[in-house]
């Protein structure tokens, strides 16, 4: 466990991501983003309530609009923070330096993931006193922000080992963080509009009486149709309806993410050293012990 924890690799890549003064403003910034669109539902809502003043069944309202734009936001900066982890070392032309410490590949690939991430829950953990907001009027419960944290997280992580993989992919930084942006959004936006088109053909499918499976399995896998269903599970039902299956679709979604951030990370891991076989990595271990 320490190797992941407290080696060379993860040390200088903490460092990196928080000792500039820019990761410390743009997490300001944020913050009064955020807290300026708090305040603004509010004062929009009570500016066109009768009493002037906020119910408490708004609550969720605003609980939801926060937990959108975080998902925005994760879904947009992970990609810029994860894309070139790899790629821009090449470019640099350190990564052949990195390779030939005693740092294994998972060592270095999971240490730079885990950097990336930290800087990533800075966000989350900053902006949860705002959630505080929302609990003064009540109609929200603490399983709903759980629920929500965790869903944001397995997010974080998705993105982060999709940005980690095409880095190792491709050789320039700007090929790698396109594809990263394309790969995100298609998860969120595109399933989400294939979802739409499937549940139109399922109306047709269930008049004949037959069961239309995929709008279901494809709303499983689209992170915020699911980050929705927290909230409101009536379009999900729904969805079982036509599938004919009660099983709950979060069987689908948890699955799904970890067997997609395994298959990415594996891969990852056995592309940043394709040329070098197990002889050389045990010969060049060798040496550097020898020098020790």
């Amino acid at each position: 466990m320490s190797k992941w924890l407290n080696n060379p690799v993860l040390t200088k890549e903490i460092k990196l991501r928080f000792r500039s003064f820019k990761s410390y403003l743009g997490i300001a910034i944020y913050l009064i983003v955020l807290g300026l669109l708090v305040l603004g539902y509010m004062g929009a809502y009570m500016s066109f309530d009768t009493n002037h003043a906020f119910q408490p069944s708004e609550s969720r309202g605003i609980f939801l609009v926060l937990c959108l734009f975080q998902l925005a936001l994760f879904i947009f900066v992970t990609p810029g923070l994860t894309a070139g982890v790899i790629s821009s070392e090449r470019e640099r032309q350190t990564l052949p330096i990195l390779l030939t410490t005693a740092q294994s590949s998972s060592v270095i690939i999971i240490s730079k993931m885990i950097a990336s991430l930290a800087y990533l829950m800075l966000y989350l953990i900053a902006s949860l006193p705002l959630y505080t907001m929302v609990f003064l009027y009540g109609g929200v419960s603490p399983a709903l922000l759980l629920s929500s944290i965790g869903l944001f997280i397995l997010t974080m992580i998705t993105i982060a080992a999709i940005g980690i993989w095409t880095s190792t992919f491709f050789q320039k930084t700007i090929v790698s963080m396109v594809t990263s942006y394309g790969i995100a959004f298609f998860l969120t936006g595109g399933f989400a509009v294939v979802t739409l088109m499937m549940s139109i053909f399922g109306e047709e499918y269930t008049i004949d009486g037959a069961s239309f499976p995929w709008p279901l399995i494809l709303a499983s896998i689209n992170i915020p149709i699911m980050l929705y269903g927290i909230f409101d599970q009536s379009p999900i039902i729904v969805l079982q309806e036509y599938a004919g299956w009660k099983l709950s679709p979060w069987w689908f979604f948890v699955s799904f993410y970890v067997l997609l951030i395994s298959l990415l990370l594996f891969t990852s891991i056995r592309r940043l050293r394709p040329r070098m076989k197990k002889q050389d990595q045990n010969r060049t271990t060798n040496s550097l012990s020898n020098l020790e």
